[in-house]
Formats: structure tokens, C-alpha cells, sequence
């Protein structure tokens, strides 16, 4: 679990240990900590919640309508107080602060992702502490990561992150949720995230859900399948965050694949879906094999509009995830040629980019 580049995750409950304004005193704690660990050599990245509370706390709590303007006008006032109060607490350890804002759009073009690795570590390799926000103040429904759990994982990919720590309101991952369930029992550590845990945490169709732990489960999915290791763990007390700081596993362990996806598959992996691609019985099992590209003949429907070029679900027969890929075709032109053959492709559109709708090499499956 060591390693020289950790990923924390601050939710705004563990940034205001439950108020609605951010708790100072904690945050000092948190900066502490984390100022003891980058003279002991390591590298700090921040993805911190909170720019809402801190606007409407910098705002004196006003009564706004409840419609998407007003969240992002407590971003936009919130964002500025909340970076202002991390450079001043990193300032006391004579640490500088990088801000990056991000959007899922910064994230699901490939030059742009790139282009994001390279900003975040140039900050890393001269020695500031990135402090990392989705861009709430501007991004709306369709460019939005959407959480800053997936976000956190995206960070800890871009930096090849070493772990990934999220820290909540709970102690980690439970068998059930504590909250409700006395026999809810902690699960410490997982070597594999499967169909069963996903629906533990609430998955879709499962009906349950353990407060917030679909999208923490998300986000470790995607880092260990990157080869980093998750903690999910309370953040409301700095000694949890000093024992892992240290090399101490606490709260949920997600263990790291031994052999991660490459950096390209990852990126396929963490880009959020901008479309679906339904397939028949027959062409999941293909896939699922491991070998075989999909082919339009497979393809049952299409499911939201895409370009070429994008990150999209393809689903089995019942719906279920099964893979993501980067098609050949845009949603129109696969719509005009889903169920057909390949060698009609050219006939139908007037062009072609190949025999396949996805090619293996774009292409992950979520089990596999």
C-alpha cells in the first residue's frame, strides 16, 4: 500500500464534519497531515468538495431558488473562498497550492486528457500540491464527471497515482448500511469488485444501496483496473488519515490488479460514456471470449447521440453493462447499419472506416 503518489478525496461532509460551514479546525488537521507526508517524500494531490458550503457560508446562508443557477452561483462565490482557505492553510507549512478545475470534457477527448496529465504533473514535479474541483460554476448535465468520487479516480489515473484514498462520513465499506443495519459488518478488504458488489453498493436494478458507496465503488473499479489500490475510510478524525499516511490499511483496501490495463484502455475506462450500443446474444458471448471486434451485424440499437471517436456502453441482451469501447462510426451512421453486414457498410453510408464497429483494441470489457 506504499507508494510515493496519493489521491485523497475530501467529501464536503468530511470537510464540514456535518455543519453547513467548513470546519477550519479540521482542515488544519488534514493540511498537517498531509504537510508531514510530503516531507517524508511524498506527492499530495487534493480533490476537494466543498465549494457550495463555502459559498453559502461566505454568502451568510441566503434562501436562493432551488434550480441548477443558484448551485452554480455558490460555486462560483464558493470556489474562490474554498481555494483561498486551502493556500492559506498549506501556507503555514510553506507549501504552494495549484488549482485545476476540471470537466468531464477535459476528460473524454484523448488530447485533452492528455493535455490534463501533463498540467497536473508539472505541478507534482515542482513541488505544489494540486488542489483538484470539478468546474461546478460552468459545467451543466452533459459535461459533467458528475461526482467527485469518479473524479478522484480520473486524478489518480491521470498522475499514475500509487493510491487512491476516499475519505467519507463512515468508516468503509459495510455489508449492509450500518446506519439502518445493526449486523452490518466492515468489510476490510476486497481483491475483486464483481457483479455482486456492485450491486451491493447499488448498482442499477439492485434496489439497495449503502449511503454514497456507488459511486466510491465506481471510482476503486476504475483505479485498481489502472493497478492503483483504494481506501475507502472516515475522514472525520486525522488520525485515520496519519495511519494511512503511513502505510496502515484502514477502513475498505481495494487491492490493485497485478497486471493493469494500459494507459489507453484506462482512458477508455475512466472517460464517462457519451452513448450506448445495445448488442444481441450472440455478439456479447463474442465478446465475452475475449478475441472478437464487435461488428455492426451485432448491434440490436442505439442508444443517444455520439461521434466518432467517443467513449460508449455496449450492453447485453438484458441491458447489463458489459463493455465500453471507442467506435468506428457515429450514432447516425451506426443506426443505418446496425444488423447489417459488414460488407454493406459501404453500400449504405457511401464511405467506411473499416469492417467493425468497434475494434478490439478500443475496447474493454467490465468483467474482464
Amino acid at each position: 500500500m506504499s507508494g510515493k503518489t496519493l489521491v485523497l478525496k475530501l467529501g464536503t461532509s468530511v470537510l464540514t464534519l456535518g455543519a453547513n460551514k467548513l470546519n477550519r479546525a479540521h482542515m488544519v488537521e488534514i493540511v498537517g497531515r498531509c504537510a508531514q507526508a510530503v516531507a517524508a517524500g511524498r506527492r499530495i494531490i487534493l480533490v476537494s468538495s466543498g465549494a457550495i458550503a463555502a459559498g453559502r457560508e461566505h454568502l451568510n446562508f441566503p434562501t436562493l431558488p432551488p434550480v441548477l443557477s443558484s448551485k452554480q452561483l455558490l460555486a462560483a462565490v464558493g470556489q474562490s473562498r474554498l481555494i483561498q482557505i486551502w493556500e492559506q492553510l498549506f501556507a503555514i507549512y510553506g507549501l504552494n497550492i495549484g488549482q485545476m478545475l476540471l470537466t468531464r470534457a477535459d476528460l473524454e477527448d484523448r488530447e485533452r486528457f492528455l493535455n490534463a496529465r501533463d498540467m497536473l504533473n508539472a505541478l507534482l514535479d515542482n513541488g505544489i500540491i494540486p488542489i483538484v474541483n470539478e468546474n461546478d460554476a460552468v459545467a451543466v448535465s452533459e459535461i459533467k464527471v458528475g461526482d467527485n468520487d469518479n473524479l478522484s479516480a480520473l486524478v489518480a489515473v491521470l498522475a499514475r497515482a500509487d493510491l487512491l484514498v476516499l475519505l467519507t462520513d463512515i468508516e468503509g465499506l459495510y455489508s449492509a448500511d450500518p446506519r439502518h443495519d445493526p449486523q452490518a459488518e466492515l468489510i476490510p478488504r476486497i481483491e475483486n469488485i464483481d457483479e455482486s458488489l456492485r450491486l451491493l453498493a447499488g448498482g442499477p436494478g439492485s434496489g439497495l444501496g449503502i449511503g454514497g458507496m456507488v459511486t466510491k465503488v465506481q471510482a476503486a473499479e476504475m483505479a485498481t483496473r489502472a493497478g492503483i489500490g483504494v481506501i475507502i475510510a472516515s475522514g472525520t478524525q486525522g488520525s485515520v488519515l496519519g495511519d494511512i499516511l503511513q502505510g496502515q490499511e484502514k477502513g475498505t483496501y481495494f487491492v490493485p490488479r497485478r497486471t493493469p490495463m494500459e494507459q489507453r484502455k484506462v482512458w477508455i475506462f475512466g472517460a464517462p460514456p457519451a452513448g450506448s450500443l445495445s448488442v444481441d446474444a450472440g455478439a456479447a458471448k463474442a465478446l465475452s471470449k475475449g478475441k472478437s471486434s464487435l461488428l455492426p451485424a451485432g448491434i440490436t440499437a442505439v442508444i443517444g447521440t455520439f461521434a466518432r471517436g467517443e467513449v460508449v456502453r455496449i450492453l447485453d441482451p438484458e441491458g447489463r453493462d458489459l463493455a465500453h469501447g471507442v467506435p468506428r462510426y457515429n450514432s447516425d451512421a451506426l443506426d443505418l447499419i446496425r444488423g447489417r453486414r459488414s460488407d454493406e457498410i459501404g453500400a449504405v453510408l457511401g464511405y467506411e472506416y473499416g469492417p467493425v464497429a468497434v475494434h478490439r483494441d478500443d475496447l474493454i470489457m467490465l468483467d474482464g
